[in-house]
């Protein structure tokens, strides 16, 4: 699957993947009332609106890009019901032959782990048969419970030929309070700091698992760290990063020269709310709730023309 993110990447000339991440204050009244006029004030009736304002979303972007980035909480807010539309929202966008990030952020060890990746990117089997859970292309994945966490994922990617993305330095505020703290490496005994630690571990596992020029174990890195990306691009030369914080958390394409190789390859750029609440951003607020997804739109062709800028 990485090779297929990549030949993407290069057909759409954007390395750009669209964080479908709705929150009922994002979704046009319009859809709104349709889905409680069918459903009731309900949590099936919020479930419908969520995944009516994807599907308009991904109806207007899905030829510019190669990938979406569903966050699963912001449908398990709604329940059961929210599952329900998260699982639609992830078939609809294969039917548009988009990759799918499943922005889960699993971290356990054992059965527990390989039961996250078997229920996310792999199969499991009832009786004589066999079926894909969410059947998501990629994961996003917490390493905090070391190999024992990560490896059930390796096994399913190894077998499904999909792939992980690994938290390796994040983007919030908050992320150096544990990431950025100086801790001993066992073996040189000099001291480094974890998310250094991490990306050297990330690039072990990603050398057992290869596909044509990049691993199938990715990173995240946030977009608000310019300075650790481009230590990290350095420690882990075949990973894919995916790169969070553009926009609306404050990174600009500016900032992501460094996450990318040198033939502009090797990182993939979310935004979320900065693209499908464009229409409630003053930029683009002439659109209008009934055009939202217009104005989706036109917040991708900005960033991929932002990005592009950056890496000429």
């Amino acid at each position: 699957m990485i090779n297929k993110l990549i030949s993407g990447i290069k057909k759409t000339g954007a390395p750009i993947v669209v964080g479908l991440d709705p929150m009922l204050k994002y979704v046009p009244s319009q859809i709104q009332d349709r889905a409680y006029r069918d459903h009731g004030e309900t949590l099936e009736g919020a479930a419908e609106a969520i995944f009516q304002f994807n599907k308009g979303i991904v109806d207007a972007v899905y030829d510019l890009i190669p990938a979406v980035k569903p966050q699963i909480a912001m449908y398990e807010q709604f329940g059961i019901p929210g599952m329900a539309a998260y699982k639609r929202t992830v078939d609809y966008c294969h039917e548009r032959d988009l990759i799918v990030i499943g922005d889960i952020k699993r971290g356990d060890i054992g059965s527990t782990s390989g039961a996250y990746a078997a229920g996310h990117l792999g199969h499991v089997q009832v009786g004589e048969n066999s079926y894909a859970g969410f059947d998501e292309d990629f994961a996003t994945v917490n390493p905090y419970l070391g190999s024992d966490g990560v490896r059930p994922f390796m096994d399913v990617c190894r077998e499904e030929h999909k792939g992980i993305f690994v938290l390796v330095k994040t983007s919030n505020p908050s992320s150096g309070e544990f990431q950025d703290r100086l801790v001993i490496d066992n073996e040189s005994g000099v001291q480094r700091k974890l998310y250094e630690l991490i990306g050297e571990k990330v690039d072990s596992w990603g050398s057992e698992l290869m596909g044509d020029s990049y691993s199938y174990v990715g990173a995240v890195v946030g977009a608000t760290y310019p300075e650790e990306g481009k230590i990290l691009r350095d420690i882990m030369p075949k990973a894919c990063i995916l790169v969070p914080g553009y926009g609306a958390q404050g990174g600009k394409g500016a900032d992501l020269v460094h996450f990318f190789d040198k033939d502009g390859l090797g990182a993939i750029v979310n935004s979320s709310r900065g693209i499908i609440a464009a229409y409630q951003n003053d930029k683009y607020s002439s659109y209008g709730e009934e055009a939202y997804a217009d104005a989706s739109r036109a917040a991708v062709l900005d960033m991929i023309e932002d990005i592009r800028s950056a890496l000429r």
